[in-house]
């Protein structure tokens, strides 16, 4: 089945992978979201877990190993066309995440990656819903106080 036009949502996942304080962003080079940044992740393959499917696409779009955390929000992404069809439809489920290894490079899905400072999120301008759930990502991480981070890239 096709994500664009699809006759039901699809699940998808993201990752809040934060390293010295930045979080790892993602600038899309598909739709939806074609040459957006956004948070890494993608959608749950045919018996998939949620964790696993996240672990392969963070590592095929980024390069990076992960440890999979708590969830941090589920989200509905619905896009429509000019004429009030819907275009794409994903449940999102997001979890804050630590690096475990890997090297840090853009690849599948991904145009580019690059740790940011919430601080200079709006100039990577990312969607409200993505800032909200990077900041709700940053305040658990820091509530956690495990002072894990993001490892290696």
């Amino acid at each position: 089945m096709t994500r664009e036009y699809p006759d039901r949502p699809f699940i998808g996942v993201g990752a809040v992978i934060v390293q010295d304080g930045r979080v790892l962003l993602v600038r899309r080079r598909y739709e939806p979201l074609a040459g957006q940044w956004t948070l890494p992740g993608g959608a749950v393959e045919l018996g998939e877990t949620l964790a696993g499917a996240l672990t392969r696409e963070i590592l095929e779009e980024t390069g990076l190993a992960i440890e999979v955390g708590p969830i941090i929000e589920v989200l509905d992404r619905i896009t429509r066309d000019e004429t009030g069809r819907v275009r794409h439809h994903f449940v999102l489920v997001d979890y804050l995440c630590w690096c475990t290894g890997g090297r840090l490079a853009a690849a599948s899905d991904a145009e580019a990656a690059v740790f940011a400072e919430p601080a200079d999120l709006d100039g990577y301008r990312v969607t409200p819903a993505a800032a909200a759930v990077i900041a709700k990502g940053l305040e658990m991480h820091r509530a956690s106080g495990t002072g894990r981070q993001a490892g290696p890239g």
